[in-house]
């Protein structure tokens, strides 16, 4: 468990910070990680394929951009997904309320959601905490 932990927080620090230079304006940069369930991770990874366009639109819509997703087995043996974001918008709270309400946000979560395993006591995605950033 400590070994699962000290990767968690080595994925932390190389996946998150809070600001960074994009085009000489500031852009927040977002980690979050989760589970994915080990039987659904090709059906996941058919999901996000290059091929489907899913709602790519909606993410530059609302100011989301270099948006990666890694996945990785730690020795829980587990699979968990790193989310990494850099959003460029003036008002995350609203921008992320808007895309929220999209129904085809909706839908594709709708659809997302039941491949993933949340960490305890979330819900959803969890946003990681920055642990260092190098500009």
């Amino acid at each position: 468990m400590k070994k699962t932990l000290a990767t968690l927080a080595i994925a932390a620090a190389v996946f998150t910070a809070v600001y960074a230079r994009s085009e000489g304006s500031q852009a927040q940069r977002i980690g979050m990680v989760i589970g994915i369930k080990p039987d659904r991770i090709s059906a996941y990874e058919a999901l996000h394929a290059a091929s489907n366009a899913g709602v790519r639109d909606l993410l530059t819509k609302y100011h989301m951009h270099n948006f990666s997703i890694f996945i990785h087995q730690l020795d829980d043996g587990n699979y968990y997904l790193f989310g990494y974001y850099e959003y460029t918008g003036t008002d995350y709270k609203a921008d992320m309320a808007k895309l929220g309400a999209e129904p085809r946000n909706q839908q594709w979560l709708s659809t997302t959601d039941p491949l993933q395993s949340p960490l305890s006591g979330e819900k959803s995605w969890a946003k990681m905490q920055e642990v260092y950033h190098n500009p």
